[in-house]
């Protein structure tokens, strides 16, 4: 079963379009919300997979239906963000 439901363990991973497309990373999930920036830095990105989480002001929002499905290194979107 594909997992579509985001957690924190998911920050920093790759945001794929449908057509494979990387579109930003995941930077910050809160409620089932995530956060990705479209343009994250090498700091951003190291940051949101250790655990320190951004304010998400400048990232788009992301909810569990824009979502195919998660796997281990990247969040693939149905469509396009």
């Amino acid at each position: 079963m594909e997992r579509t439901e985001l957690t924190s363990v998911d920050e920093g991973k790759r945001v794929l379009n449908a057509d494979g497309t990387a579109v930003g990373r995941l930077v910050r999930v809160d409620d089932g919300y995530g956060y990705v920036d479209p343009d994250p830095t090498i700091v951003t990105t190291l940051r949101a997979k250790l655990g320190f989480r951004p304010d998400g002001t400048a990232a788009h929002p992301l909810d569990a239906g824009s979502i195919e499905e998660i796997t281990d290194d990247a969040v693939r979107l149905r469509g396009t963000l």
